[in-house]
C-alpha cells in the first residue's frame, strides 16, 4: 500500500485542520493546537475463533 492514511481530526483537540508534518512518514500537525504527532500502523491482531455449542461463532 502506498497511499498514506490520513487522519480525519487531531486525538488531542478534535479539530479537522491537519496538515502533514516535515518530521517523516506519519507525521501530522494540528493548525489549531499546534501539535505535532505521529501515527503508525504496528499490525494486525490476532483472536482466534472459537464454535460454541449453538453453532455459531464466538470470538
Amino acid at each position: 500500500m502506498s497511499e498514506r492514511a490520513a487522519p480525519f481530526y487531531c486525538p488531542y483537540c478534535g479539530d479537522e485542520d491537519l496538515r502533514p508534518n516535515e518530521t517523516g512518514h506519519g507525521a501530522w500537525e494540528c493548525a489549531s493546537c499546534n501539535r505535532a504527532f505521529q501515527l503508525k500502523f504496528l499490525g494486525l491482531l490476532t483472536r482466534s475463533v472459537q464454535r460454541d455449542s449453538g453453532g455459531g461463532d464466538r470470538i
